[in-house]
């Protein structure tokens, strides 16, 4: 077995390592001082950087950096058909993302690893008064890697200002899941659609920096010009939830991963559709619902069926509070 990709420690408190380099327009309008803690300052970033290996037959924790509020427990290991398997829950101590929070987490799962990052709950976003938050999450995925990056939904709150961007860099031979769930608010307090601005980006390639996947979210409700917000036709269409699952993988044609997608949701009462990915490279899959109960069944079900088609076996269940 080939060894891991040496990797250099860099200076993770530095502001360039958990800035993104570039905000979109509607954020960066909002950039100001905060009246509390500005960026950069104790408490307001957030770092994760783990590194997974094949030691003794199973995937283990081989490098772990964190500095809270973001942190693990350690490893688990609770699936006895891929006793191999690595399932890490990531957690936030501060209990949500406020004003001027910079979280960045780093993945970076080595050859022949199995991996499943997800989140112990959903991730809250409160309401902002000045600035923005941003998160900026890296995945790289060697060859023969099998890895999802699965978090829980995304919760926006009145006046929420977030941005997100995700890049993956995927291997020939690795097989890539990364799923998100955004929320339009608390919606048992009426929330809906009442947040500032979300923006999201994610990009997956190859380590030669072949393009396979760009996917571009921006969500201003009530903006100038924008007379029905992020409500209408071709966005949320009236709903609270949208979800997003996208694999990357070359273990099954990618007709037939598209296939098992749109059965795995064909009568779960969301609306959904389903594509393969550019250079054959996978498929992906995005649903609207308007009960969590039934867009987590959705997500859950994608996530199962690809599971299941790609390893062999069935997704364990996992137990959250």
């Amino acid at each position: 077995m080939p060894p891991a990709l040496p990797r250099t420690a860099p200076d993770r408190l530095a502001p360039a390592y958990y800035t993104v380099p570039r905000v979109p327009p509607d954020v960066a309008a909002l950039a100001s001082v905060p009246d509390t803690l500005a960026p950069g300052s104790p408490a307001k970033v957030g770092i994760l950087d783990l590194a997974f290996a094949v030691r003794g037959g199973r995937t283990e924790l081989v490098e772990r950096y964190q500095k809270t509020p973001l942190q693990i427990m350690r490893p688990l290991w609770i699936d006895p058909a891929m006793p191999a398997m690595s399932y890490v829950y990531l957690m936030a101590t501060g209990g949500g993302i406020a004003q001027a929070d910079r979280y960045r987490m780093d993945f970076h799962c080595g050859p022949d690893t199995e991996v499943h990052l997800t989140t112990q709950a959903a991730t809250k976003v409160f309401r902002m008064e000045h600035d923005y938050a941003t998160q900026r999450v890296h995945i790289a995925a060697e060859a023969g890697a099998y890895a999802e990056y699965l978090p829980d939904p995304l919760i926006l709150f009145r006046d929420a200002r977030f941005h997100q961007r995700t890049e993956a860099v995927v291997a020939q031979g690795a097989t890539l899941l990364v799923g998100d769930t955004v929320t339009s608010g608390r919606l048992a307090r009426g929330e809906h659609h009442d947040y500032r601005v979300l923006t999201t980006d994610l990009r997956i390639a190859r380590p030669d920096g072949t393009l396979l996947v760009i996917d571009t979210m921006r969500l201003v409700p009530g903006a100038p010009g924008r007379p029905r917000g992020v409500l209408g036709p071709g966005v949320f269409a009236g709903h609270d939830h949208v979800g997003s699952l996208f694999v990357v993988t070359d273990r099954v044609p990618p007709d037939e991963l598209a296939d098992t997608l749109h059965e795995a949701l064909a009568g779960l009462g969301v609306l959904y559709g389903v594509s393969v990915l550019p250079h054959d490279c996978g498929a992906w899959v995005r649903f609207l619902a308007d009960d969590p109960v039934r867009v987590a069944a959705a997500q859950d079900a994608a996530r199962c069926s690809a599971h299941l088609l790609l390893t062999g076996h069935q997704a364990p269940g996992l137990r959250k509070p």
